[in-house]
């Protein structure tokens, strides 16, 4: 579903992302680990778009994407979500999951119609928030839920956008351990309809969950295969154990 070819980002003279060659396979869940500073966000932003490339490619479904920026990628179907919180905050959880319904369909700048004649947009936002146990908050203002309501909320407005490929950036970061095993069963369940390209530092959840993984550091690919590949693995041992990746 997703590949990229010999793909760099250099800032001056540092690549933080040198020659990197991954592939995706629909229907997996791939994570993207490794120490930190390894390049890893950097990665998702040059696979998302919101970063050009220095050098190589991005393909996306068999089409070349690299050129493309970051909203003409989501409207093709990758949904992306961010290491912080992304919603808007003095809008209602309701209105948060509308909004992105509503990018996908001929009505994105109906400014002057009635949100009440976009049934079907509506029908689609409260599907989406039934489906993540936040139907019951749907009035609320997306600021007063607790931080792992609104990680879940912006799992919500993500789905929304109808996407086939999800890009899922610590999804984890700063929840209690709590919050965070309930995200982390949610995203395992999204596993079974959606492909999934994840970074995440809990490298336990990591292993339970992924189908596939790539190691990254100094900007590399380390190591790539299944999590008892992995697991096994001298070089990625070393890397985690002492071993500083540079961004």
């Amino acid at each position: 579903m997703l590949r990229t070819r010999e793909l760099t980002k250099r800032f001056g003279a540092h690549a933080a992302v040198d020659g990197v060659n991954v592939e995706i396979r629909r229907g997996t869940l791939h994570a993207i680990i490794g120490p930190n500073g390894a390049g890893k966000t950097t990665l998702f932003n040059l696979l998302s778009g919101e970063l050009r490339p220095s050098e190589g490619a991005v393909e996306f479904a068999g089409r070349d994407v690299t050129c493309f920026d970051a909203t003409t990628r989501s409207q093709l179907g990758i949904g992306r979500s961010f290491q912080r919180t992304n919603v808007f905050p003095k809008l209602t959880v309701f209105e948060n999951v509308r909004l992105a319904a509503q990018t996908r369909t001929g009505e994105s700048f109906a400014l002057w119609r009635s949100v009440t004649e976009l049934a079907d947009v509506s029908a689609r936002a409260e599907r989406v928030l039934d489906e993540f146990g936040l139907l019951g908050y749907r009035s609320q203002l997306a600021s007063e839920l607790a931080g792992g309501d609104q990680r879940l909320l912006e799992l919500a407005i993500t789905l929304a956008t109808d996407p086939v490929l999800l890009l899922l950036d610590e999804p984890s970061q700063g929840l209690s351990p709590e919050d965070a095993r309930r995200l982390i069963d949610r995203i395992g369940t999204l596993a079974e309809r959606y492909t999934i390209v994840l970074i995440e530092h809990n490298v336990p959840l990591v292993m339970r969950l992924a189908t596939e993984i790539t190691v990254m550091n100094f900007g590399r690919v380390l190591a790539h295969g299944t999590p008892d590949e992995i697991r096994a693995n001298p070089a990625v041992r070393t890397a985690y154990l002492g071993t500083r990746g540079t961004r």
